[in-house]
């Protein structure tokens, strides 16, 4: 697939179909990455990227931190993630889009509509990440690399990223798994950061990312400032907990709840849900 550059890091993207575009934010925690859209659950029923292509053109990419797309050793905010989608959207010469979200996609796009909403023409949030066990999750994941590393230093956590690692399968391993797995002038830089300095980074991402039990992506203020038509699309699970979805549903005053929950969700009728939400705001 093609790459970009957005901020200093190659991002790989994938766009087809015609019509209004559609950024797609990837589900799958730190492993977001475009085959996300055809390896699993409805979005594999639904055939997602060919099939929305046929109404949007869409925009899908490996967030920045996942799959084969760049890194870099930094605090880790939602508000970075969303920067970094709309760098996408800019590379490739796109004012406006409606956005997708699946899980932690979620959050990417809260985060986008709050920092920049006049480009955001519609929200849909499937499987919003959030409530105190994703909260404990997250934060569990960064505890275990930053006592790892703390344990046996950088190397050891670089050594870990084997091919097409994540730190959602291996959270010793770390945020950086999937560029330290796949990178080679990357693994040399990142085991010569001072490990003090490192450690504090981890620290403040992982209370950036997981600091509340709240719908992921945005403060409770911040969801009800959001006048972006959205329609949310509720999980039923730890990670995914529907109290997040109702959550979010409260509190930004133009989200629609769509009430079929797992597992009565699949690809025709989560797609039936989204073009007539398109349909529904003119599009």
């Amino acid at each position: 697939m093609p790459t970009i550059r957005v901020d200093g890091l190659n991002v790989n993207y994938h766009i087809q179909g015609s019509g209004p575009h559609l950024l797609m934010l990837a589900p799958g925690g730190f492993n977001s990455t475009i085959a996300k859209w055809t390896d699993g659950g409805v979005w594999k029923e639904m055939d997602a990227i060919n099939t929305l292509s046929e109404s949007f053109t869409v925009i899908a990419y490996d967030r920045r931190e996942a799959g084969v797309s760049g890194g870099r050793v930094e605090k880790l905010t939602w508000e970075l993630f969303a920067r970094h989608g709309f760098g996408v959207m800019d590379a490739l010469g796109v004012d406006k889009a409606w956005i997708v979200g699946g899980c932690m996609g979620v959050s990417v796009a809260g985060a986008m509509a709050v920092m920049n909403p006049a480009r955001c023409i519609g929200l849909y949030l499937h499987w919003p990440v959030g409530g105190y066990r994703w909260m404990m999750k997250g934060r569990g994941f960064y505890d275990r690399h930053i006592a790892f590393v703390r344990e046996n230093g950088l190397k050891a956590a670089a050594d870990r990223a084997g091919k097409g690692a994540n730190f959602w399968l291996d959270p010793e391993a770390g945020p950086w798994a999937s560029q330290n797995g796949s990178d080679e002038h990357f693994k040399a830089e990142y085991i010569k950061h001072d490990l003090s300095h490192y450690l504090d980074l981890c620290v403040q991402s992982r209370d950036a990312l997981y600091g509340d039990s709240l719908p992921s992506g945005a403060t409770g203020e911040q969801w009800m400032s959001i006048q972006t038509p959205a329609l949310v699309l509720s999980g039923a699970d730890a990670s995914h907990a529907t109290s997040a979805a109702w959550a979010i549903k409260e509190l930004m005053p133009n989200a629609k709840f769509w009430d079929v929950l797992p597992p009565h969700q699949n690809g025709k009728n989560v797609l039936e849900a989204m073009l007539a939400f398109k349909a529904s705001q003119g599009g």
